[in-house]
């Protein structure tokens, strides 16, 4: 079957479809602010009609106070009943919605007006909570809209004209500028070019390429006005590609479904029957059995049965841990992260950017039979006649005593420049220009993976430069903890060489990599591992080229800081400091997260059984259970604050 293509103007965030929870809430921010009035609208009704009742109002009573309590409960109450309404159509009877409001429909009909609405608004409560968490998720590909090339600078009627890509025909010639992305695929018309080609590969070094070859949209172009015959229409370009990709890749990200879902699921049911049960079996066993004071006694078990502190405390327990989070400099876009975060045991990362600073600098300077500032200052006035980032990073370079100057400096096509310093010819370039020159060159450089820049000086080698991506502060020491914290199976995937990515890997102590990668490689590599449904695979990125393996990885995690917008986008986590090492952070508070959650939940369900028990032998009221709630929200708050004061 034909794959569809990628039509630029149809992607629209889909905010129910990617990274969502599936509580029935798809709360937006617009449906969150409905929310917010009527849970306000149905707080002041209730401490108004509680204040009546306590007064005892003379006309504050019968069909007055029940149409003020009803209209109390309509705001808060009534969008739960409709859910419950249409869950059961969907053949999904015993949902939270159902229970919510069998029991607060029947605190109504046993006269408990104030404690029938407290409930529905505990309920509601607990839903702004988790509709905040919600809105974290935002749409994944909103912002490849804003970094996909927007015009094209097409020779059309004997000028070049500013038009949108998407109307370049194949075989039409484009010009782009420097400093410009490259709008559509094609075939370079001049003589050279050096294109920044990260966004698409990751690799961290510019490409030169020479006439005739392909060059890619997305692509930079660094150093001067060049060229384009178009190959691609723009739908099947090389940014389109990676656009359907990432929606592909985020379409098949499984859902995070509430821990209240499930657990209501069991819960609701077992508390029906036992409703059900309190109203009937005691016909069987009581001498003087009343069907009416049975019926009140299993309406407040129901009331009691309200899993409102559940509601309330979980969604703390996880804003805790997202406090705790966003304190350490990392953002989880929303309380479903957390969870996935622990179950985390295989960690995927690219290179250049990620474990690399995606800068060069000289690694090593090797001068023979020349003082090494001697050797270098020839160099830099070589060096100073090119715009190349290679030159930039060996101009950085300190040099001691006065600067030279190259005169008659030309530049020899694919192979380096060649000039006059201090009266002697000096050339700086690749092997080839060294062989067309009649210059041996050492076998050690043989065996340099890295980028090097070889120098003669008055035809004899002299010496040479290793310019390489230099490793974060923080890379090494992030492996051993990733290690320590249980994370074994470490890989890296890079669209840089993949001798360059072996060597940063090795020093890593990292035993899997792979390099050469485009796109594509890097998340059929990760769809392998998925494959196991043992491993559970978070990949960290964070160039454009990540963004699909960051949308179809279990947790994506972006360096935030350098990272490309698409990437932070696609991204589940962000590290907002670019240091790696913070991924291990991730972990531990995620842990922590998840430990207080689950003691929260203990809490709040142990509470309620005993309630429910007292509940069913006449022995606590409604108000109790609502106070019962209350309580355990509170030390559920207390227990989610300690996670803002743990040090990690």
């Amino acid at each position: 079957m034909k794959k569809k293509k990628v039509n630029l103007r149809d992607l629209k965030p889909n905010s129910e479809e990617q990274h969502s929870h599936d509580d029935g809430h798809n709360h937006g921010n617009g449906s969150a602010f409905k929310t917010y009035v009527p849970a306000i609208i149905s707080f002041t009704m209730l401490i108004i009609g509680i204040g009546l009742d306590y007064f005892d109002v003379s006309f504050f009573k019968d069909w007055i106070r029940i149409a003020w309590y009803g209209i109390a409960y309509l705001p808060v109450g009534f969008p739960v009943v409709k859910e419950g309404w249409i869950s059961i159509k969907k053949g999904d009877v015993f949902t939270e919605f159902f229970l919510m409001s069998i029991a607060t429909i029947g605190a109504f009909v046993i006269g408990e007006y104030p404690e029938g609405v407290a409930v529905m608004l505990f309920y509601a409560v607990g839903e702004l909570f988790q509709s905040a968490a919600v809105n974290r998720a935002k749409g994944n590909i909103k912002a490849l809209l804003d970094v996909r090339p927007k015009e094209a600078n097409v020779f059309r009627e004997g000028d070049y004209k500013s038009v949108s890509p998407e109307v370049v025909n194949i075989g039409e010639k484009i010009q782009i500028r420097v400093g410009e992305k490259i709008p559509l695929d094609g075939i370079l018309l001049s003589e050279k070019a050096s294109l920044n080609t990260a966004a698409l590969t990751g690799e961290s070094k510019p490409d030169s390429i020479q006439k005739e070859a392909k060059v890619y949209a997305g692509s930079i172009n660094l150093e001067s006005v060049i060229e384009v015959e178009v190959t691609n229409k723009f739908e099947d370009s090389s940014i389109a590609r990676i656009l359907d990709l990432v929606q592909n890749a985020t379409a098949r990200k499984s859902k995070t479904e509430l821990f209240i879902r499930q657990f209501a699921r069991i819960y609701t049911p077992i508390v029906v029957f036992l409703a059900i049960g309190v109203t009937f079996i005691p016909y069987f066993f009581v001498d003087d059995y009343i069907f009416r004071d049975w019926l009140y006694r299993a309406l407040i078990f129901l009331v009691i049965s309200c899993p409102c502190a559940l509601v309330i405390s979980i969604p703390l327990g996880y804003f805790g841990g997202l406090g705790a989070a966003s304190k350490n400099g990392i953002l989880f876009k929303g309380a479903s992260f957390l969870d996935a975060m622990t179950k985390i045991n295989t960690l995927v990362m690219d290179k250049t950017g990620t474990v690399t600073k995606g800068v060069f600098k000289i690694k090593e300077v090797k001068a023979i039979d020349w003082k090494e500032t001697e050797f270098m200052q020839y160099l830099m006035a070589m060096e100073e006649q090119s715009t190349h980032p290679i030159a930039k990073a060996i101009l950085e370079y300190k040099s001691e005593g006065e600067d030279f100057e190259a005169q008659d400096v030309s530049e020899i096509a694919g192979k380096g420049l060649k000039g006059i310093v201090n009266s002697k010819t000096v050339l700086v370039g690749n092997k080839a220009l060294m062989i067309t020159n009649n210059i041996e060159v050492p076998a050690e450089t043989e065996n340099i993976v890295e980028s090097i820049v070889l120098v003669a000086i008055d035809n004899k080698f002299a010496g040479y430069v290793v310019i390489a991506d230099e490793l974060k502060e923080d890379a090494k020491e992030t492996i051993v903890k990733l290690q320590k914290v249980g994370i074994k199976n470490i890989m890296m995937l890079s669209g840089d060489k993949d001798s360059i990515t072996q060597q940063v890997a090795k020093e890593l102590n990292i035993e899997n990599a792979k390099g050469d990668l485009l796109p594509e490689d890097k998340l059929n590599e990760v769809e392998i591992l998925k494959n196991n449904p043992e491993n559970k695979v978070a990949f960290i990125g964070d160039g454009i080229n990540d963004a699909p393996v960051l949308a179809a990885s279990n947790v994506g995690i972006a360096m935030g800081g350098l990272g490309s917008d698409v990437a932070i986008e696609t991204a589940d986590v962000i590290i907002q400091t670019d240091q790696p090492s913070k991924v291990v952070r991730a972990i531990k508070i995620s842990r922590s997260t998840r430990k207080i959650v689950w003691q929260n939940i203990i809490l709040a369900f142990g509470v309620k059984v005993i309630v429910l028990i007292l509940g069913a032998g006449g022995l606590a009221t409604m108000w109790e259970a609502v106070f019962a709630d209350v309580g355990v929200a509170l030390l559920a708050i207390l227990n989610a604050v300690r996670l803002q004061r743990m040090s990690w």
